[in-house]
């Protein structure tokens, strides 16, 4: 895959004697894949380069695939001036977040209005089509592109293209989550781990990287990482090359060199092969195949281009009782996205509201001395039904320190202070997911002691081994299941140490039946997944794998802990009785068994 940029300065065009070697263009990267398929990220001002070397390059008509992150003005500046969308015989996709109150065309023409610019997007004379995006993934030739939400103060999303065995991820503009910067994996906090599963093992990785980590206490809530969070996420992930960019326009050609030597000699001393450069204006890279690809491109997501329903007007929000500036900022935020508000101050009116309104969000305060929390997540969750499941909780806090009971009923957290476009952007994210839903597992309140258990076996990523196969098929064929799998839920995905019926070999925990299954201590039946609340939306469920039937055996180590499970799936719905669910639990404990052998003694 080759790669150029051709903007790589964050905010503000600063062309000047300081930025000639860095740029002062904003973000444009090209990438092509071998077969040629051309793909541009973000179509800042170094999009009219860009435009004017591919009309040189190429005589004939051009087809190519543009991927906006999000429609702040130096992502999308560059529009009116890339010359190929004005060439009838080429053909360009826009691909963009979908917004809650406009489309990605309508989004786009508003730069062109006449106000601002002396011609409208009508006179693109390109056929263009417009996509809307979600989280998920959609083929874009040979290139697998998956797209995640990023967090910034307006809808944005990182994208991560694989083909050829190579992946690159493009994640600009991104800030670290609240509180949870740290240097190692095991302290970075929830949402920057999710973070770092959506780096992890790419071949490069380019990611903002405005500030430095002595400017960043200034600069809270602007939307963007310091070269040190960038570094440390991509270190986590086993991120080969990282590719530092957004450079501030206040930081000239010198100061970046200063700042690359500076982490260079940080990861030489500590032995980390981590390559770490400043993306630079008209720097060309190209990325030899690979044939070790990873497992990630097995990985099974939404479509990104899910169309979205309800109608706009059908959302609504539940706020609980909270201090007057938190309503404040959240009413502001809802009718900005023309949301409608739903608003209780006890926890009995409360209740009745939510058994009356039945919310697509639900907002609660978990300081607030007016409701209990507890009582109304639990209400939520008793409402739920197959045709109605329960809507996405978020607790907003003070710190980090959460209560475990409310967090195990919980979607998702937010802590104080964040600004109305945070809030409003993370709306706007909370129930474009609620299109896509299903019951994420809680975590095992060992969590952490149980994978370190499942680290010590060594085993994740080995290779397939006949032991563990030789069971999965025996279980598939004694209970007339087309596919069988030894999985092992590891932190952000399950893995299959034995896949007998199904190509991938992981899938996020997210969507993992089994990350329930490990929370049981007997046998997970789900018999038709259509009529389960936890699971009839999932992804596992409505995509290319459609699971009917679900059954899971947890397995057990000698020292307690569940690692994983025997799990038989099927494409229909149905029933074990009672002597096949003791058949599955034989079998299951010959896996346990295998998982108490090491390796050499297997040998």
């Amino acid at each position: 895959m080759l790669v150029r940029f051709w903007g790589t300065r964050g905010s503000l065009a600063k062309p000047g004697p300081d930025t000639l070697r860095y740029g002062g263009n904003t973000s444009c990267v090209e990438v092509r894949s071998a077969a040629g398929t051309l793909v541009v990220l973000d179509c800042g001002t170094g999009a009219h380069d860009l435009g004017t070397a591919l009309l040189a390059e190429t005589k004939q008509p051009l087809q190519g695939h543009l991927l906006i992150s999000h429609t702040h003005w130096d992502h999308i500046q560059g529009i009116p001036f890339f010359a190929p969308l004005f060439e009838p015989q080429n053909e360009w996709d826009i691909y963009a977040p979908h917004s809650l109150s406009q489309s990605v065309r309508e989004t786009l023409a508003g730069q062109m209005q006449y106000t601002y610019f002396p011609v409208t997007i009508e006179a693109l004379g390109a056929k263009i089509s417009y996509h809307d995006l979600l989280e998920g993934t959609l083929e874009i030739g040979d290139i697998t592109v998956r797209s995640r939400y990023l967090n910034h103060p307006a809808l944005t999303l990182g994208y991560r293209l694989e083909a050829e065995g190579l992946s690159i991820v493009y994640a600009c503009d991104h800030e670290p989550y609240p509180r949870e910067q740290a240097e190692g994996l095991s302290e970075l906090g929830g949402q920057n781990r999710r973070h770092v599963e959506f780096l992890r093992g790419a071949d490069l990785v380019i990611h903002d990287a405005q500030y430095t980590e002595a400017e960043y206490p200034d600069k809270i809530g602007w939307g963007h990482s310091t070269v040190e969070y960038a570094v440390t996420v991509c270190k986590a992930a086993g991120v080969r090359k990282l590719a530092l960019t957004h450079h501030d326009p206040l930081r000239n050609d010198d100061a970046v060199d200063e700042i690359v030597r500076t982490i260079t000699a940080q990861l030489a001393a500590s032995g980390d092969s981590l390559q770490v450069f400043a993306a630079a204006e008209g720097q060309t890279i190209e990325l030899e195949s690979r044939t070790d690809a990873g497992a990630t491109t097995g990985s099974i997501w939404f479509s990104a281009v899910t169309p979205l329903t309800p109608a706009v007007s059908e959302y609504s929000i539940f706020l609980g009782a909270t201090d007057d500036q938190t309503a404040q900022t959240v009413a502001d935020a809802a009718a900005a996205e023309n949301v409608r508000l739903i608003t209780a101050t006890s926890t009995k009116t409360a209740l009745k509201e939510l058994e009356a309104q039945r919310p697509t969000l639900i907002i609660l305060d978990e300081n607030s001395a007016e409701d209990n929390a507890l009582a109304i997540c639990r209400k939520a969750k008793e409402l739920a039904t197959p045709q109605a499941p329960q809507a996405p909780i978020v607790v907003i806090a003070d710190d980090d320190n959460s209560n475990a009971a409310l967090a195990a009923l919980t979607t998702d957290r937010i802590q104080r202070p964040f600004s109305p476009e945070y809030i409003r952007t993370r709306i706007r994210a909370w129930i474009l997911r609620t299109t896509c839903r299903w019951e994420r597992a809680r975590q095992p309140h060992n969590e952490e002691e149980r994978l370190a258990a499942l680290d010590s076996l060594r085993i994740l990523d080995t290779p397939p081994e006949e032991r563990f196969d030789k069971i999965a098929r025996a279980a598939a064929e004694a209970l007339d299941v087309p596919i069988a799998l030894v999985s092992l839920v590891d932190r952000n995905r399950q893995w299959f140490k034995s896949c007998i019926g199904l190509e991938a070999r992981e899938t996020p925990r997210d969507m993992a039946f089994c990350a329930h299954a490990i929370l049981n201590d007997d046998v997970l039946i789900v018999p038709d997944t259509f009529l389960d609340s936890r699971f009839s939306d999932n992804p596992l469920v409505t995509g290319n794998v459609r699971v009917r039937f679900y059954a899971g055996y947890p397995l057990r180590l000698p020292n307690g802990h569940v690692v994983g499970t025997l799990c038989l799936i099927d494409v229909r719905p149905r029933q074990f009785d009672k002597q096949q669910v003791e058949l599955l639990r034989e079998f299951g404990k010959s896996a346990e068994q295998e998982l108490a052998v090491t390796p050499l003694e297997s040998g």
